[in-house]
This record gives structure tokens, sequence and C-alpha cells, in this order.
């Protein structure tokens, strides 16, 4: 019996002369990889050609698409070319849209779609072939997709055919790691005449992107309007705020037989399709677009691509666990693809807005998705499949091991895997609904909580583009979140400042529309005071406490900025978008009460009792603290604090200020003077008390001593001379003052310091009148040591130092007294110092 189905003559599109190829090929193995050229007509002739293969028996024909737009304009073409509407013969699935019918044997799909056929029916029974369009793209979903199909094919389908078809993927080494036959199809590509800036004008345009794009752009496009008096020009901008700011560069420049389209996948369906379309006779259109222009989408009439070389591209920061979209520039293979399209209808022309030196800058080709992206809706299809090791399936590019272990980190918290990594049913739950597992959580957990219409339409904000737009460029976005669900209800009048993106609205409007029909929920009311809980429940990791004004700690512990003008201060907010730069800001949040924190996370508070040193009253206190990750919820004093831990508290604050730091009396650092001088003349017998070694044993000397204290006025009061002592011996506290006294009596009867401060060289500074009599310098250490005398005037300054006085005596005192009787004329200065008799007071001359 015979499925194969009768289709009309194709057209004579360059990559009708390899399907015999294609088709030998896939009646002999299962696998093939199919390279044609942007334009050769692979993505609507292949599957039409298909369904007169006799393997088929009556199996659908599955066309993986990598965007929306692109899928609809795909089935959309093979429909026409079929003759018929879409839904008979060709029909197409992507999300919040299924045309489709009983009769439909091929049908278009996103990547996501594929995931969700193959996890809900794994042998894809009725699906004969499966083709992956435009795989060069490489999406996350893609390789998920074909790592699924690959091993649904090995284990329970080997009848299943799956098709790689690329215009510049490295055909060779794909069919050499899928083991399948390459076909290639040299296409028709006419010649196009590619211009680039010269260095002068790249230098004059600046360095920022968007400045960049604003200057160059429009000037470019005015320039081509002017020099090629035929055919449609097609636009590569980064993202939607650059296509707009182009549009109100050219507004009352552009004749007026030139319309102006955006193309973009926020558009609504008429916008996309208008921009799609031929323009009408006698007239050319400019056609603004993103990468999605590249490669799966024709628009009719293109012959001149200015490109502005930058694409916006998602990246994962592992570090703090967000995605952000940078703008970053193409790559040459892209750059390739863009270029092509001015050539697919007969000769064109290119605009690049970069030099010939820029261009040999530019990398090869963009990095897999798969090596740069979040990977836990990954982690969750894998855990659903069964598959605890990631290198059980067969993967172009694996996915990184780090990324893949913070995404299950993450869905642990989010409940939808269990400790031992299998899928939860509300992991099951949370993949139903076709959106981020965060995201999926917040509309579970909310519609369980009764707030379905609140959780849906906050997902499809959170989902979706921003529904409002600051009127100034590069001004901070507005962060408040329930600002936004009240926009929604109209229960809030329009923000100075801002205005709002009818687009955007009616997209989210619709998807949370389609989210509360996969939960067969009726609309309700929206709740916009639930936005902080709901936010926080989906992103747990960013939750937030503020500290002061404007200022946030993270769960994590990093503090982030938080511009609170439009929305009262609360003490916690749920953060769903972070700049995670060198100076963090929150730029999307919601309040919510600590009421609900305490409730939601119940399992994941921590209670403990924390004795800690507080720098701000300097004492220890001691509380009993409910901590959320780097969060206190609660805290209260201990009564009856452990006094061990109170000790180590206070020691650990004064290990921190250090040794020197401590409140040492004057008499206790001579004590350490001392010991110092015996220790480093017998360093085996005294004990090291220097800075280092008194800080490396703290513990041991001092700890003991700080039994009932909790305060550095408690400290203050110690007696640390004593607790010094405390560390010699009953004999070596003897010995001390033997060896090393703290003063020494003089013939003038005076007891005189001796000064430390040098160990290796004791001091005693003395009036020289004090010592006549006294033959030889005086030594401490049982003699070993003599002192360095520092003699002194009347007015207690030196006139000599010496360790020999006897010297001193016999020649330099001669040579002072001279100096001594002239400053001070009524003091006694003898002849001979020796025989005189010492005095402390007065000695007027001739007494």
């Amino acid at each position: 019996m015979s499925y194969a189905l009768s289709i009309p003559e194709l057209p004579e599109l360059p990559v009708k002369e390899v399907l015999p190829s294609l088709l030998q090929a896939l009646s002999e193995t299962n696998r093939a990889v199919l390279e044609a050229p942007p334009g050769a007509g692979k993505t609507t002739l292949v599957p039409l050609a298909l369904l007169q293969a006799d393997w088929l028996l009556g199996g659908k024909i599955l066309v993986l698409e990598p965007r929306r737009l692109a899928a609809r304009a795909a089935a959309q073409r093979m429909a026409d070319l079929m003759q018929e509407p879409l839904g008979q013969t060709v029909g197409y699935w992507v999300r919040m849209e299924h045309v489709v019918s009983a009769r439909t044997r091929v049908e278009v799909v996103t990547e996501g779609i594929l995931t969700r056929m193959l996890q809900e029916d794994p042998a894809l029974e009725g699906v004969a072939a499966i083709l992956f369009d435009e795989f060069h793209e490489r999406s996350l979903q893609a390789d998920l997709g074909l790592a699924l199909a690959l091993d649904a094919q090995a284990v329970l389908r080997p009848d299943l055919r799956i098709v790689i078809m690329s215009a510049t993927l490295d055909a060779t080494g794909i069919g050499k790691w899928l083991q399948a036959p390459v076909i290639r199809s040299d296409g028709r590509l006419y010649p196009v005449e590619t211009h680039y800036l010269t260095p002068a004008e790249v230098a004059a345009a600046g360095t920022r992107p968007a400045e960049r794009l604003q200057q160059l752009v429009p000037r470019a496009i005015i320039k081509a309007l002017r020099e090629e008096s035929a055919g449609d020009i097609l636009v590569f901008l980064p993202g939607m705020g650059e296509m707009r700011r182009v549009a109100e560069q050219l507004e009352n420049r552009l004749p007026a037989d030139v319309e102006l389209h955006l193309l973009h996948g926020d558009l609504a369906l008429s916008r996309q399709m208008a921009a799609i379309q031929p323009s009408p006779s006698g007239n050319r259109k400019i056609v603004l677009a993103t990468s999605i222009a590249e490669t799966s989408l024709t628009i009719e009439g293109v012959k001149i691509v200015v490109d502005g070389g930058y694409a916006r591209v998602p990246r994962f920061m592992p570090r703090t666990g967000l995605t952000t979209l940078v703008t970053t520039p193409v790559s040459r293979a892209a750059a390739d693809q863009r270029r092509g399209r001015a050539g697919r209808l007969g000769p064109g022309v290119c605009y690049r807005l970069w030099s010939t030196a820029d261009q040999l800058q530019l990398p090869e080709r963009q990095d897999p998705e798969i090596c740069e992206a979040d990977l836990a809706g990954l982690a969750l299809e894998l855990a659903l499949w069964g598959i605890k090791d990631a290198a059980a399936l067969q993967w172009l590019d694996a996915p990184p091991a780090a990324a893949l272990s913070l995404a299950r980190d993450l869905l642990l918290r989010l409940e939808a895997l269990d400790a031992a990594g299998h899928a939860t049913a509300h992991g099951k739950a949370i993949a139903s609904m076709g959106l981020t597992p965060r995201l999926g959580h917040l509309v579970i957990r909310g519609h369980e909580m009764g707030l379905t219409e609140t959780a849906c339409t906050l997902a499809a904000l959170l989902a979706e583009r921003d529904i409002i737009r600051s009127q100034q460029p590069h001004s901070t976005p507005q962060p408040d979140l329930p600002l936004r669900l009240e926009l929604l209800t109209a229960k809030r009048p329009p923000i100075p400042g801002y205005q709002r993106d009818e687009n955007a609205i009616r997209r989210v409007q619709e998807q949370a529309q389609h989210l509360r029909q996969r939960l067969r929920a009726s609309k309700g009311t929206i709740e916009a005071h639930a936005a902080g809980i709901l936010t926080a429940l989906a992103y747990p990791d960013r939750l937030a406490q503020r500290e002061s004004t404007g200022k946030v700690r993270l769960i994590t512990g990093q503090r982030a900025s938080l511009p609170t003008e439009l929305f009262s201060e609360a003490d916690y907010y749920g953060i769903a978008h972070l700049d995670a730069g060198q100076h963090p800001r929150i730029l999307l949040a919601a309040p919510l009460s600590k009421e609900e924190v305490l409730q939601h996370f119940e399992t994941q508070l921590i209670q403990i009792e924390e004795v800690r040193w507080d720098n701000v009253t300097n004492r220890v206190v001691a509380r009993r603290i409910v901590k959320l990750g780097a969060l206190v919820l609660e805290e209260k004093q201990l009564t009856q604090p452990d006094p061990e831990q109170i000790a180590q508290a206070l020691l650990q604050a004064l290990q921190d200020k250090g040794v020197a730091r401590l409140p040492w009396s004057e008499e206790a650092l001579r004590t350490r003077q001392r010991i110092t001088f015996l220790q480093q003349l017998v360093p085996d017998k005294w004990p090291d008390v220097s800075d280092a070694a008194l800080e490396a044993t703290m513990e041991d000397w001092l700890l003991p001593h700080l039994a009932g204290l909790r305060s550095m006025e408690h400290v203050n009061r110690l007696d640390f001379n004593g607790i010094l002592l405390a560390m010699l011996s009953w004999e070596q506290q003897q010995e001390l003052d033997k060896l090393a006294p703290t003063h020494l009596q003089v013939p003038s009867g005076s007891r005189i310091a001796l000064d430390y401060t040098d160990p290796t060289t004791p001091v005693l500074a003395v009036r020289l009148q004090e010592v006549f009599g006294l033959l030889d310098t005086p030594r401490i250490a049982a003699g070993k040591v003599p002192l360095l005398m520092h003699l002194l005037s009347p007015a207690s300054r030196p006139v000599q130092v010496t360790r020999d006085l006897r010297s001193f005596w016999n020649a330099g005192y001669f040579e002072v007294r001279k100096d001594l009787r002239g400053r001070y004329p009524k003091h006694h200065w003898p002849e001979d110092p020796l025989t005189a008799i010492p005095t402390r007071s007065i000695k007027r001359r001739g007494s």
C-alpha cells in the first residue's frame, strides 16, 4: 500500500536538483545532512518532496524552525505551493497557536514544541521524520531536541528519519558526527557588491553600539536609496530599541513611495507579515529587522542590505546566576548570511557599517547557545527524560558541567527535582507550562495560592518585553513590578516620563490568557500586592532585604542599589532583574512582607544562637537569630549566653585588633621590654613576648583572664602587667627583678628607672652630678651587660653617652665640665669628680 501524496510541481529552486539524492539517502539510512545556501528552497521544498517517500508510511513530517515567525511563514509558503489553506496538508504549531487537522502531514513547529512532543511520547508514534532547519543557529532547544531525538531513534524508533539542514554549518563534520551522508546544494546566489566604512568614518561614530547605529544606519539608508535606483532595503539591527530609534531618525526623511516596516518577533502578526510581503507595485520598502531575517525568512524584493554589524545574544553568568542580553559584534558567518540576502533575486549591494580591518577581527562563528546559556530548563528536561548524566546522550557540544550543576541546584530550590535528581510531580507541572523553570514555578505556586490571574499575568510580564518605555534615551528603567500590573488593570494613570508599549501589552495579555487556558482557569482579578511573594518564589536566590534608603542586601550577601521613588520602601523585595555589574543595580522588583517570607520560605529558615563582637557598641552581643541565607529576619537578645562563647568572641575581637592595640599600661610595657631583654640573652629560658608571638598564643595567655568580661571597657580594667608576670614561673619572676631590675640606685641615693626600649641596649639616664664618685659603668644580668649611660645636664639634656664611665672621668669629663660651668654657673662642677659628693640638688659653687 502506498502512502505517498501527490503534490503539485515544485518551483525551480536550486535545492530541487539534489532532492532525488536526499530521497535516495533516506531510503537507505535513517539520517542525513543537507547543506544548502540561503534562498535555495530547502525549508519549503524538502518537506514536500519527502511526502512522496515510500518509507513515510502515512507518518507525519516535523519541520523544526528556531523562530515563530519563520515557522508561520514556512508553513504558509508550503500551503501555497500545495494550493491549500493552512491546516490541511501543511500546518504549524508554535506557542499559543496550533493550526493543524487530521489531514496534516507536514507540521512546522518551534523547538520547544518538539521537546514537549518527545517528552509526552518518546517513540513519536505517527511521526516519520524530523527536519532540523537552520541548525547552524545552534540554539539550546535545537541541540536538546536533537539529543533527545537521537536517543529515541537509537532505543525506540530506528525507522525515524532525522535530517539536519543548514546553510553555513560544517556539514562534513556534522556528517561524521552523525555517521550520515552529506548532500550539498550549490544554490544560486548572485554577486553582491560589498561596501565598508573608512577608518575615519568608524572613528567618528564612537564605540557605543546604540549611539553608533543611531548615527550610521539612517545615513547609510539614505545613501542606498540615492545610489541604488531599485530594490528594497533590509536593515539588520540588534533589537527593538535600535529599530525604534532608527525609525524616528528616518521620519519625514523618506520619499513618498518608500514604506518603512519593522520586523520583530514581538510585533503583531499582521505587521510581521506586512514586512515580509512584496511592496505594492511602483513602491520600495525598508525593513528594519533583527537577526530573525538572516536565514529562515524570505523577504520579497530585497536587493540591498544595510548591516549594522551587531546582534543581541543572551549570556548566562554562573557567578551571579543571571542571564543578560549582550550586544556583540556579529560573526563572519552571520555577516555572510546577511549579505547573501541581497543576492537572491539578482545582483545586490551590501553596506557594512564597519571597516575592512574590523572585518578581520570578527569571530568565525558565534559560540553555541548551550555553551553560554542558563541550563535550568535543559536540566529539567533531562530529568524528565530519565537522564542523570548528560554524557549519556549524544551532543554536538556537551552542556558545561558547572552550568549544569548550578541549574540542578536551582531546580532543587524550586522543588522541581528531589535530592536524588529525579523530576518531582511539581517539576513535571512546571515543564508542562512551556515557560522557564522559574516562571513555571511562579505560575504553579500562584495557582495553588489562589492567585492564578496575578501569577499568569506576572509570568507573562517577566517573559515578554517590558510594557513601559522611557521617553529619555539611556535612562534607568523603572523597577516597580506592581506598577506594571496596575497599568494592565487600568488602575494606574500614565507615568510621567514613560509611555505604554501597546505591542508588548498585547503580547502579555495573550500570553496570560494562554497560561490560564493551560491551567483551565477562568479570568480573575489581578492583585498587584502579591507581585512580591510571587517574584520571590520564582527567584528565591535574589530575595532582598532593605538595609538603608535605596540599598538592599540579597540573600547571597551581595549588596545592590534599588531606586524606590515610585513605590514605597518595604523591608523585603522579590528581585526579577538585576544588573550585576561593578555597582549592582536592581532593574525590576516588587515589595513583600516579612510575614510572607516567614510563611513561604519556612523550610529554608535557620535558627542559630550567635555570639559576636559588635564594633559599634564595643562589646560582645549574644542573640538568637532567624536567618534566610545572608538575611537576618528576626533577632532576640540571649539572657544567659554561654560564657565560653562570650570569652571566645571577645578574644576574637582582640585578635582582630592586634596585640599592639591592647590596653597595655606603662608598667606592662616595661615588663614586656625587660622580658624581651632577657629572652634575647637566653632564648631557651625566657618566653617570647613580641607582638607576633603574643598574637599567635593569645588564646593561651589571655583567654583565661577574659572569663566574665563582655566589653572593651572591661578589658581596659585588666592588669596586663600581672597577666604578663603570670606567664613566668615563680623562679623566673624572682630572676626578672634581679637580672633586669626596673630601677638602679645611684651614688646620690636616687632610684633611677632603667629604659629597656631597645632590648639590646638598656639605658640608664641620670644627671651627671648624681654619679660623682662612681668609678665604673653599672652592669645588669649578673654583670653580663653594661648599661648605656646617658649623662644629663641639670636640665636633663644628654651631655655625654657612654658605656665606659671610667674613660669618661679620665678624659671626656673635663671638656664637658668647661661647657657646663658656662651654662650652669650656679652649680658645682668639681675638678675631681671621683672624690666629689654626688648630689640631687643644686650645689652652689663654693658651698
